[in-house]
């Protein structure tokens, strides 16, 4: 069984993942176009893909420092939504669930 502060270490390691990866994509996004029209194309559309990655990575960060607080808070592994304990499968999967996975089905 991981503790809470295994999970913590999870945590920190992804969002230090993350935070390489948004990097990355930032300066990907920052180099310069071709002035070719097909080619502008096909970048263009790479950068969609790359803002819609930078978006998720963003939303993802978000979730995580909400459970890094719920650690240092003392509420980690309680759902948000009704107080139950989360289980410990679910938060080996999803660590910075704030939700069991009764309320996570709801929500």
């Amino acid at each position: 069984m991981k503790t809470t502060q295994d999970r913590r270490a999870t945590l920190l390691k992804r969002l230090s993942e993350l935070d390489t990866r948004l990097h990355a994509i930032e300066a990907e996004l920052d180099q310069p176009h071709t002035k070719d029209w097909d080619d502008m194309a096909i970048e263009t559309e790479g950068d969609q893909v790359l803002e819609r990655l930078g978006r998720s990575g963003m939303d993802e960060i978000g979730r995580i420092m909400a459970a890094l607080q719920r650690i240092k808070a003392g509420t980690y592994g309680v759902c948000t939504i009704c107080g139950n304990q989360i289980s410990e499968e679910r938060l080996d999967v999803l660590p910075a669930t704030p939700f069991c996975k009764a309320c996570a089905a709801d929500h």
